[in-house]
């Protein structure tokens, strides 16, 4: 750290004070402007919930703002550095920095330090906060403004382990209830043991499945033993969770990642055909907070030459390239959970693409 104390100049403390200054200013008023229009567009949900305006606050906007902290930061963080930066050319501040020795690489040193504190703030908030913000706002959302949703599920299949296969005919994750539900215990090839129930429910207190009018057959060879439960109720405990058979899409986004990668591993066996989903979802989260550095390299090799039109052109070619990264991050995403591209490959694929393109711009910077 005092090394560090050491190679800051005050022109370094200047580029850093305007980079993380912009940032935060301008990253505010763009999550204002978000959250204006959605209240105006969920107001009516908001009003149907019956939820007061600090249980819509600590309910929805506690998790709603950081997603969108964490959504615009990459845009935000672009147009920053193209913002201040081609603000400092056409005031014709970095032509003396420049001339007076400072190589180009060392004048990066300054907005490369800026976008390290980015890096880790959204490296932190994607591995420990939003999880479970997300979980707040998710919630929310299925509970009061997709309330008309299809929330069951229907005709599921899973293996819970090598043994033990299951099947709900449809579940319904607003209840937690689900119809129709059988297991079957294999040793081998030999089915062993077989439990039929007319219904199954998550007790979220116990912390076990419950069912009712159930039927438990075993078989020992030639043995069979049967056990009715016409009209009781049993508590049993299954290597599944509730979320396990949602039917909203954004229950990924509310795992932990220590859940996340324990999920993994159980859809390695279960192959419910979300593992490409779960994947992604967890190289996203360690990956993504890099384009904090793709998107300074570029900011800074556009914005530093002083150009006609000042500020404003500089400005629109950032926006245009940010809005092509987060497109092409959609894409990318769609083409890994629905058309089979690797997610390493297509997290990773934007950063690669624009990193290039970084470099090609940096060359071309003035020096």
């Amino acid at each position: 750290m005092n090394q560090l104390k050491g190679k800051i100049k005050i022109i370094d403390q200047y580029i850093i004070g305007k980079y993380l200054g912009t940032f935060i200013y301008t990253l505010a008023i763009f999550v204002i402007i978000i959250i204006v229009f959605d209240l105006s567009e969920k107001m009516d949900d908001f009003m149907k919930s019956g939820l007061s305006f600090w249980g819509v606050l600590s309910k929805y906007y506690a998790g709603s703002i950081p997603f969108y902290v964490n959504m615009l930061s990459p845009l935000i963080n672009f147009i920053a550095v193209i913002f201040f930066t081609a603000k400092m050319a056409d005031q014709t501040e970095i032509v003396p920095i420049l001339s007076g020795g400072v190589s180009f690489n060392r004048f990066l040193f300054p907005y490369f330090i800026s976008a390290s504190v980015i890096f880790s703030a959204n490296l932190v908030s994607n591995l420990y906060i939003l999880p479970y913000t997300n979980t707040l706002k998710n919630s929310f959302e299925n509970t009061y403004v997709k309330r008309n949703d299809p929330s069951t599920k229907s005709n599921i299949h899973m293996k819970l382990d090598d043994k033990t296969y299951i099947y709900i005919e449809s579940f319904d994750n607003k209840t937690n209830y689900g119809y129709r539900f059988s297991l079957d215990n294999f040793n081998g090839d030999i089915l062993v043991k077989k439990i039929v129930a007319d219904n199954i429910k998550w007790d979220s207190t116990k912390r076990k499945w419950q069912l009712s009018n159930y039927s438990i057959r075993k078989i020992d060879g030639l043995k069979e033993s049967m056990v009715y439960g016409n009209g009781k109720l049993k508590d049993t405990i299954l290597d599944m969770r509730p979320d396990d058979f949602s039917a909203y899409d954004n229950v990924i986004q509310n795992l932990s990642t220590k859940e996340l990668s324990e999920k993994i591993k159980k859809e390695k066996i279960r192959g419910t055909g979300v593992m490409n989903d779960l994947e992604f979802e967890k190289y996203k989260r360690y990956l993504h907070p890099l384009s904090a550095y793709i998107l300074t390299l570029i900011g800074v090799a556009l914005s530093s030459r002083k150009v006609r039109g000042g500020v404003g052109v500089s400005l629109g070619i950032g926006i245009f390239i940010s809005f092509a990264y987060i497109v092409f991050n959609q894409f990318t995403q769609m083409f890994s959970t629905k058309g089979g591209l690797p997610p390493f490959i297509a997290v990773l694929l934007p950063t690669i693409v624009f990193g290039i393109l970084g470099i090609y711009l940096l060359r071309r910077a003035p020096k």
